[in-house]
């Protein structure tokens, strides 16, 4: 089977490609041709991985899917939910992100904090929705240099580690968006 997922995000593809089994190949956007920035305007993280895998399903006609995650942090109600990536400006850079995080995080004694991913599915016209959550703490600088994004700064609940300290493999295990992608492959090999 293949399927596009509606990312251009170079980590993201290769976190998914390694947790999808064989017999699914992943299509990037760039393999089909779409270099335009598909719009994630939605309040929502749901609502943005509805509206990246409509765009290809309607522009291209494939089946898709789309995923989108934001860091939710308690002490900040929930924020950056869905302006994780832009968090600290337009630049999406992860540098300025986690460094303006750990600043609003300051003498705060709470660090919970959640990722959430959500993969919508277009898939011969239905549209399925799987969600992740993983748990964990914001740390109070920056560890390790695997994965991307937030990575540096957060432990998951169980772990001394944080996620850019642990292999591909082993976050993959444990992650949000590993979570959600498993049920998305429940699904499709039902």
């Amino acid at each position: 089977m293949q399927l596009v997922f509606a990312s251009n995000n170079q980590n993201k593809i290769k976190e998914i490609q390694n947790l999808v089994p064989n017999t699914i190949q992943i299509v990037s956007l760039e393999d089909i041709g779409c270099t335009e920035d598909i719009p994630e305007t939605a309040p929502t993280i749901e609502g943005n991985a509805i509206q990246k895998a409509n765009y290809i399903t309607q522009n291209y006609k494939l089946n898709c899917f789309a995923d989108d995650t934001g860091l939710e942090v308690e002490a900040l109600a929930g924020k950056p939910g869905v302006y994780s990536a832009r968090y600290a400006g337009d630049q999406r850079n992860a540098n300025d992100n986690m460094d303006k995080l750990l600043a609003n995080l300051h003498n705060k004694p709470n660090r919970n904090a959640q990722f959430k991913t959500i993969i919508c599915l277009n898939l011969d016209g239905t549209q399925h929705l799987f969600e992740g959550i993983v748990k964990g703490t914001i740390t109070t600088e920056k560890k390790g240099n695997l994965g991307f994004g937030y990575d540096p700064i957060f432990i998951p609940h169980g772990y001394d580690k944080t996620f850019a300290e642990m292999t591909l493999e082993e976050k993959s295990k444990i992650s949000h968006r590993g979570l959600a992608v498993e049920k998305l492959i429940h699904f499709l090999n039902k």
